[in-house]
């Protein structure tokens, strides 16, 4: 009977410490499933152009750009969303509509008489520019002081460029021509740079800074006033802007 009774004693000693080694077995570990974000911002552009080319720019003797033509700043809005990849490595992918911006320009064209300019008349040039851009970005965040993370980034994607507006007066002639919006889409890209600070655990608030090259934009056909003329579109070549932003990132993890 004793040996009975030490033999099951036994196997319940044996029995309670499996059950106390599954107790106190370490719990696995959860990896989180990824660290998708919203993001959004607001800003201001600060623009400039290339040049502007026509051919009946090559059609006179002398052509000159009086002033050689620039767009005023407008206003930026962008949402978006993106993946931290890890506490360095994010990306994103945003649309984003940049306003309205005033276009004004002048040339001066004219001919040589005994070796002497005469200038024939001048065009003054005005009109407005838009964009929607899309663009996908990466970024590296530089570490972490006080809340604040400085980061860089680059991104490339697809701008959608709206010539309108366009007016061409010519004072000296009383001339004056218009022509009808333009849109066309060109190969985009852009250098980032900004600090990121960590309002909660979730949101993060973003001071930015772009470069951005938006390539090329161009009116529609121009025509004179009273529709006797009409000649090819004018074109803007190599769009810049200097972006300045402030955004929010909302984590949604």
């Amino acid at each position: 009977m004793n040996k009975y009774l030490i033999a099951i004693a036994a196997g319940l000693l044996a029995t309670s410490a499996s059950a106390a080694d599954l107790v106190y077995e370490e719990p696995p570990v959860v990896v989180p499933m990824g660290g998708w974000y919203l993001r959004g911002d607001l800003g201001m552009s600060n623009q400039r152009l290339g040049s502007l080319e026509h051919p009946l720019f090559n059609d006179v003797e002398i052509h000159d750009m009086t002033d050689d033509g620039g767009f005023g700043s407008a206003p930026t809005a962008a949402i978006g969303v993106g993946y931290q990849f890890n506490d360095w490595l994010r990306a994103d992918g945003f649309v984003q509509y940049r306003g309205n911006a005033e276009f004004t320009g002048a040339d001066r064209y004219g001919h040589t008489e005994n070796g002497d300019v005469v200038w024939d008349g001048t065009n003054d040039y005005s009109g407005e520019k838009s964009e929607w851009l899309l663009m996908a970005n990466a970024y590296v965040d530089i570490g972490e002081w006080y809340g604040i993370t400085p980061y860089v980034g680059a991104g490339i994607g697809a701008s959608r460029n709206t010539i309108s507006h366009f007016r061409d007066v010519n004072v000296p002639t009383g001339g004056f021509a218009y022509a009808d919006s333009g849109h066309n889409w060109d190969f985009a890209w852009a250098l980032h740079a900004g600090l990121a600070y960590k309002a909660t655990d979730r949101l993060t608030v973003d001071f930015g800074y772009s470069y951005l090259d938006l390539g090329d934009g161009e009116t529609g056909g121009i025509n004179a006033y009273d529709d006797t003329v009409s000649t090819s579109s004018m074109k803007f070549k190599d769009i810049t802007s200097h972006d300045f932003k402030m955004g929010l990132r909302y984590s949604l993890q």
